[in-house]
């Protein structure tokens, strides 16, 4: 492997990318309330700035791998980065809802390749050995970073403006770009490579119809909309053809072979399932505290901080635990924890004590950070180096489209067991109701004959129902848990690597013999 310089810079720089990218998937969530009434838009058109993002993201990372290739990781990382930041002035200065969903639509196509570089650039940086501590190093930032968007934006935008959320990237893009044109080493170009344009359009299609129905689904109430009809079916042939013309090209852009190793696709598997317990959660978590326990905007941030520290935590435990104890243990003490911590979820109520709250979230990030740090390090051990690049960017792909859905689904059983569990709460709510009888104070102030008690008993029924369809929600992803734990006996547990025998990596394929 070859030696490089001011690595630990080179790392700071990768992980400064990392968390710009990460954090502005989340961070403008809480400043979207703001952003609406300053653009003047309504709340299903200003929703475009969250989804216009997760949609480019998602589709310019599957040819990360190539475009590292073909034009050199180091030129495609900077180019990215420059990108992305302008891109990000350029929201912040937005006067039009047409302008920033357009400038979010950039944002995501340069952002898209950011994390899958920077974990390609830290495989290739980093010995066998070592390759445990910089996966936790580059897993703090993508699993804390989602984390910390809410807290850090509703500070920006309490105590400044929401426009503040965007301006932020300009110094840390600056810090980067500078690192990474100063430490990261040449990387070759291959101008002879041609792009796979038919596979590219296929799965641009597949995965962006499929984000574009997981996201408006609920809105539209699903598949009684002709648009959501439309997104499926454009999703699902999408994605058929692409997997038909990845296995009968003579040169796909994403290789096959990537697909025939069994850790990569064992961990490709729990990223997804990881990915529906992180994103969903967080989702879930911030209306509950704010809707159901009261909490204010800023408050509800700093509850949510705590699951990051026990991530933290857990990276720099699992990575010193990896080279001394089976990793597949360390994941299934981690898959087994979060299970367990859902299941405690799934029994709160808004009056829960802060410090149970707590307790209950920093055991969950650290269940997190268990299965995230070995699965990415024993992903990668049994595959071959010239894969590595497209390996980063199918993970990532996958991990944002299991975001995606667990936000959608859960979302949808959300609504749906509110409306269920009204219903039947309602249906007792009659004249023959014994508690809803008599002259006492709560007849009196209950009474579904009157316009004031209609409206008392349905706030109440709405109250209930909600507490309800959040534990069932809770309960519903322990179990999501539990299908990767069958895929552990399949991962291989990384051998003594041969240093004299391993290939000089810069680009993140092996060179040519």
């Amino acid at each position: 492997m070859q030696k490089i310089p001011h690595r630990g810079l080179l790392t700071a720089s990768s992980m400064i990318a990392v968390l710009m990218q990460v954090l502005d998937s989340t961070i403008a969530n809480v400043a979207l309330p703001y952003m609406q009434g300053s653009l003047n838009t309504t709340l299903d058109q200003i929703n475009w700035v969250l989804t216009s993002y997760v949609i480019s993201s998602a589709i310019m990372t599957a040819p990360v791998g190539w475009l590292a290739v073909r034009f050199g990781r180091k030129n495609l990382f900077l180019i990215c980065l420059v990108g992305f930041t302008v891109t990000s002035m350029l929201c912040g200065a937005a006067q039009s809802l047409d302008q920033i969903v357009l400038f979010r639509i950039l944002q995501g196509a340069f952002g898209g390749a950011l994390v899958p570089l920077s974990q390609a650039t830290m495989l290739d940086t980093y010995t066998m050995e070592e390759r445990a501590q910089a996966m936790a190093i580059f897993g703090i930032g993508v699993m804390v970073g989602p984390i910390l968007g809410p807290t850090i934006g509703g500070w920006l935008t309490e105590n400044y403006n929401w426009r503040w959320v965007f301006y932020v990237n300009l110094p840390f893009g600056v810090l980067s770009v500078t690192g990474l044109a100063l430490f990261m080493p040449e990387s070759p170009v291959r101008p002879e490579l041609k792009f796979d344009w038919t596979g590219f359009t296929a799965l641009a299609v597949g995965v962006g119809a499929l984000q574009l129905m997981l996201d408006r689904g609920e809105g539209q109430d699903w598949f009684t909309s002709g648009e959501i009809i439309v997104e499926a079916v454009a999703a699902g042939l999408g994605l058929y053809l692409f997997g038909v013309h990845m296995l009968t090209s003579p040169k796909p852009f994403i290789p096959p072979a990537l697909f025939r190793d069994a850790n990569f696709t064992s961990g490709m598997t729990m990223m997804f399932a990881t990915g529906i317990v992180l994103m969903a959660s967080s989702a879930l978590l911030a209306p509950y505290l704010q809707t159901l326990a009261g909490y204010p905007v800023q408050e509800t941030g700093l509850l949510l901080a705590p699951r990051g520290f026990g991530t933290m935590a857990a990276m720099m435990i699992s990575a010193r635990l990896g080279p001394k104890v089976d990793q597949r243990k360390i994941i299934a003490f981690g898959l087994l924890v979060l299970g367990y911590t859902l299941r405690l979820m799934s029994g709160w109520t808004p009056d829960i004590s802060t410090s149970e709250m707590i307790t209950v979230m920093v055991v969950q990030g650290f269940a997190m950070g268990c299965i995230w740090n070995p699965t990415t390090v024993l992903s990668f051990v049994t595959l071959p180096p010239q894969f590595r690049g497209d390996a980063t960017a199918v993970q990532g792909l996958v991990r944002n489209i299991g975001a995606a859905a667990g936000i959608s689904v859960m979302t949808f059983a959300l609504t749906t067991n509110i409306q269920i569990s009204h219903a039947s709460m309602a249906a007792h709510i009659d004249p023959f109701n014994r508690n809803l009888q008599g002259g006492g104070p709560i007849s009196r102030l209950l009474n579904p004959r009157s316009e004031r008690g209609a409206r008392q008993l349905d706030a109440m029924i709405n109250r209930q129902a909600a507490i309800i369809a959040y534990s069932n929600d809770f309960l519903m992803m322990s179990y999501v848990v539990f299908p990767p734990l069958l895929l552990l006996p399949f991962m291989r547990r990384p051998g003594r690597p041969k240093l004299t025998a391993m290939p000089v990596l810069v680009q993140g394929r092996a060179p040519a013999e």
